[in-house]
């Protein structure tokens, strides 16, 4: 009897790492295949060129392919890291710079810059909390709405490129739901091969390699894009992940990965490294049950996540290529099909508030107008309206 006890609990290590192993292989592909159309538009709308866009795909999954690993081997807990899919839609929906891409990097250095400095000053932690998270949901919910509506403008325009694309995303939502994006990118490479576009890229174009952008600083771009993704990355990638790990019964290092998401990002901004933070939305993948049944073992899922974000770094350039060789309207389907469900959590965090609504409403509109003030975008004006209606109706009321 004890034999076969002993046998049970040598086995059962092996078979539950090998478990944690793959939750944090499937982390990291549906991560990468789910997103990363959202951030080559995001970086080729603030004026990057294919070739620095790719180079941005890349060095963002290094640093935060390392910061898992890091991370998750120090504290024991399945900490994840991920690219700010909220701050690539912000990008994607903003104007370009009126000093181009570079400028744009500085933005990036300066939402890097405040990343560390809510890590190492309690009183910023506590100002970004002071915003209603209505509001930074409504500015959020604005700018995915011009997004995903994309796909639908391009079925019009394009239905035999684009249609097959949104045919298997919608028959993955309903059998697979996980993959359904990661298919919807499958159909669209299907799509691509059959119309002969890959014709286009030539071998040089799949070579990794690493593109340096010398970041400079425009007063109304630091406003328009610098402190907008630093809001929009705290208040819906860094607090949720906390939250996140917290429902799981494990202490966050905020802080700590605040530092490190803000350090990389100054140090890697001139390469494309727009902006990481603590996962949120893929987040339960590597530190819920399904990654193991023992919460002390889920951290070998968080060390996998990284190890596979480090070998799928090196496809950058790759995707990048195809993406650029699709036909119209093909990349920006795949992001507004992968941003659907963050648009319909913001939008329905937004207006769920009765006693935020209306400002809420207000933000929201005015984000997804696309208008732009002294070359600010409007996503930063969205974030005045709202707060300057809640003042005027003394209606304030920070977030809990």
């Amino acid at each position: 009897m004890s034999s076969r006890t002993d046998a049970t609990s040598l086995s059962e290590p092996s078979h539950g790492s090998g478990q944690a192993v793959l939750a944090g292989v499937v982390t990291a592909v549906v991560g990468f295949t789910s997103s990363f159309a959202v951030v080559l538009t995001g970086l080729t709308a603030v004026g990057a060129t294919p070739v620095e866009a790719a180079s941005g795909l890349f060095v963002l999954s290094l640093t935060m392919g390392l910061g898992c690993v890091l991370f998750s081997l120090r504290t024991r807990t399945p900490v994840t890291l991920a690219w700010s899919t909220p701050g690539a839609a912000l990008l994607a929906g903003a104007v370009a710079p009126d000093g181009g891409y570079a400028t744009a990097v500085g933005a990036f250095v300066l939402a890097g810059l405040l990343y560390v400095l809510t890590g190492l000053f309690s009183p910023l932690a506590r100002l970004v909390r002071a915003i209603p998270l209505a509001l930074a949901n409504a500015m959020l919910a604005g700018v995915l709405l011009v997004l995903c509506v994309a796909p639908f403008r391009a079925l019009v325009d394009e239905p035999g490129a684009v249609g097959p694309v949104l045919l298997t995303w919608l028959v993955l939502m309903r059998v697979a739901r996980r993959w359904a994006v990661p298919g919807a990118f499958a159909a669209a490479v299907v799509v691509i091969v059959a119309t002969g576009s890959l014709s286009a890229v030539e071998s040089a174009d799949v070579v990794p390699h690493l593109t340096w952008t010398t970041p400079g600083f425009d007063p109304a771009t630091l406003l328009a894009i610098g402190v907008p993704l630093y809001l929009v990355t705290m208040t819906s990638q860094n607090i949720p992940g906390a939250a996140v790990l917290a429902s799981f019964g494990y202490d966050a290092p905020l802080r700590p990965a605040l530092f490190y998401s803000g350090a990389a990002t100054v140090a890697t901004a001139g390469l494309g490294g727009y902006s990481i933070n603590l996962a949120a939305i893929s987040a339960a993948l590597a530190a819920g049950p399904t990654a193991h049944p023992d919460p002390s073992h889920r951290w070998v899922a968080g060390v996998s996540t990284g190890a596979t974000y480090l070998a799928l770094g090196p496809l950058a350039a790759a995707v990048a290529a195809v993406a650029v060789a699709a036909p119209a309207g093909l990349v920006a389907a795949v992001a507004g099909v992968a941003l659907l469900g963050t648009f319909g959590s913001a939008a329905a965090s937004a207006l769920g508030d009765e006693s935020h609504r209306e400002a809420a409403a207000l933000t929201f509109v005015v984000a997804a107008s696309g208008v732009a003030v002294a070359g600010v975008g409007a996503a930063f004006w969205s974030l005045l309206a709202g707060g300057a209606y809640l003042l005027v109706m003394h209606q304030w009321r920070p977030s809990p």
